[in-house]
């Protein structure tokens, strides 16, 4: 074939259209564009307002590694803000136990508890989750509650229940909120949430996205990352941890 004709044929075949070969390799990188959303780490701004409120946090020490627990809610050291009525809720258990937990919510000078609920602990330890929708409980804008979660060690010595908790309160969204949620993808909730300071919509989204997809590293570390941010680095580390575990099975393959 002479030099002329073969120049006249890549011509012709750079100016053709693309073919589904083409479109299907065009299709095949929008994951890592969409990955692209979830690859910042969600950065927490707590809230001005409101009166600051401390995190209870508990842990016992016993004669083998397997009677000591450590017990913390995925909440911050203050008020956490919400813009859900029916949150989830979220604590982290260093080790499997066959304890009995209880979760209670009530409105900080309420004397009756609105949620108290027992269940049972995972088998796994790591950390956990309730949602209230699952009880029927709806929280009341502007209304502050506590809520705990309580290991039952000795149900006829409750002095020792190892009990840990936090504070939050469901508050109207701010304007702009509605507007970066319309062209928001799931991976970007995480951040979207952290930056307005709504704590548990922030640590929800992100706890969301991990339940679907668990094996995501990255997401393991954007959640170590954001408790980070509010001073559970124990619960961190495990996060890290989990992170390196995946990533030690993958390995191996």
């Amino acid at each position: 074939m002479s030099i002329l004709k073969r120049t006249v044929i890549i011509g012709i075949l750079l100016a053709m259209p693309l073919h589904a070969g083409s479109e299907a390799t065009s299709t095949a990188v929008q994951p890592a564009a969409a990955d692209k959303a979830v690859s910042a780490v969600p950065a927490y701004k707590p809230p001005l307002r409101g009166a600051p409120a401390g995190r209870v946090g508990g842990g016992t020490r016993g004669a083998t590694e397997r009677e000591s627990f450590a017990l913390q809610v995925l909440a911050p050291d203050h008020l956490g803000y919400t813009v859900r009525e029916q949150p989830c809720l979220y604590w982290y258990i260093s080790n499997p136990t066959t304890h009995p937990l209880e979760l209670t919510v009530t409105e900080r000078n309420a004397v009756a508890p609105l949620l108290e609920k027992t269940m049972q602990a995972s088998a796994q330890g790591g950390i956990q989750s309730a949602c209230l929708a699952d009880y029927g409980v709806k929280l009341r804008k502007d209304v502050q509650y506590k809520w705990f979660v309580t290991l039952v060690t000795d149900p006829e010595r409750r002095s020792k229940d190892i009990l840990a908790g936090g504070m939050l309160m469901v508050v109207d969204p701010q304007p702009l909120l509605a507007e970066k949620l319309k062209s928001a993808v799931p991976g970007s909730l995480p951040n979207i949430y952290a930056e307005e300071g709504l704590w548990y919509d922030a640590i929800g989204a992100l706890s969301q996205l991990i339940e679907e997809t668990p094996a995501n590293l990255e997401l393991h570390r954007q959640r170590a990352a954001l408790l980070e941010q509010v001073g559970l680095a124990e619960v961190a580390a495990y996060e890290n941890g989990q992170a390196k575990y995946r990533t030690d099975i993958k390995s191996n393959f």
